[in-house]
């Protein structure tokens, strides 16, 4: 089982660029300068990789070794291309079924998460490249290594993942207690992209603006919302109900 890697070093982050590794978060110095740091830029923005520029404390404190002002991780997993998996799902001819990920940011839940979507047939799972939680230790084991058999797709934003999948006939439901409909009213044997939000906010309202569909869960207590994990569960498995 391959874990997330931290990699230091100016010249061992552009090898791993150029050999292909997916780069999950890249921490820079502030004010780094030379040749070889133009030549890393390059590359980084090339690659259209997420960098965070830090102060050296910062980097210190991630490694005691000779980070050259440069440290990141590299993902444990290779993330699939968002069209490329869109276009094999249709032509497999099954119904597709899409989970997409708004800003959450719990690596426990994003493991759960990973398991049952695992087991509820989801085709992919689609996560947003800034802001979400990584895939590193704890998602693996927290999705039981699920995360090794299902396709998951970073983008650049959600909402141009939005738009794709519903140019391509995929009909996007927002799980939000703010909906009027329970989600046992919502047609979900049709093509479908499920989207969840984060653990304290919900889905973005911008995000929330351009679904097809919202749908909640009924609450009978007096705590008003579920973990999220336990809800994407929920409505999973009545994907499947209506499936059947």
């Amino acid at each position: 089982m391959k874990e997330e890697s931290l990699v230091f070093g100016t010249r061992a982050i552009i090898e791993a660029i150029t050999a292909g590794k997916t780069i999950d978060k890249l921490f820079i110095q502030k004010g780094l300068q030379g040749d070889i740091s133009k030549e890393l830029m390059g590359l980084v923005k090339h690659n259209n990789i997420t960098y965070t520029y830090v102060p050296i404390e910062k980097l210190n404190r991630l490694t005691r070794k000779n980070h050259q002002g440069v440290v990141g991780y590299i993902s444990p997993i290779d993330y699939y291309d968002l069209e490329n998996l869109v276009m094999q799902v249709i032509e497999s001819g099954e119904t597709p079924l899409f989970l997409i990920l708004d800003q959450l940011s719990d690596v426990r839940n994003f493991g759960a998460i990973i398991r049952t979507a695992e087991c509820t047939g989801v085709h992919g799972i689609i996560i947003q490249k800034k802001g979400g939680a990584p895939v590193n230790a704890d998602t693996i084991k927290t999705s039981a290594g699920a995360v090794f058999k299902i396709p998951i797709c970073k983008v650049d934003h959600i909402k141009d993942a939005m738009f794709y999948l519903q140019g391509s006939g995929v009909q996007i439901v927002a799980a939000t207690e703010k909906a009027s409909q329970p989600i046992y009213d919502a047609d979900l044997t049709i093509p479908s992209a499920i989207i969840m939000g984060s653990e304290g906010k919900g889905i973005s309202p911008s995000v929330l603006k351009l679904v097809d569909q919202q749908a909640k869960l009924p609450m009978q207590g007096e705590i008003g919302s579920l973990n999220v994990s336990v809800a994407c569960g929920v409505f999973l498995y009545e994907v499947i109900r209506q499936r059947l």
